[in-house]
């Protein structure tokens, strides 16, 4: 195996539906800027709650990718 280093970047994701869809929100769109995405790693969730009614499911996510360069 190659030797390879990794950078790890937080991201939060934010949806009205759940958790997953949250997480999957933020995976897709890093995937556009972000090459190479590895593993991501749930740190947080947490809910947005307005007038005792949840309006938002958020997920704070660490994810890898391959750093490339020299």
């Amino acid at each position: 195996m190659a030797e390879s280093v990794y950078k790890i970047v937080e991201l939060v994701g934010s949806s009205p539906k759940s958790f997953e869809r949250a997480a999957q929100v933020a995976i897709e769109r890093a995937g556009k800027s972000l090459r190479d995405l590895r593993i991501a790693e749930v740190v947080a969730q947490d809910l947005v709650i307005d007038k005792g009614k949840v309006t938002a499911y958020r997920v704070k996510l660490r994810v890898s990718f391959k750093f490339e360069g020299k």
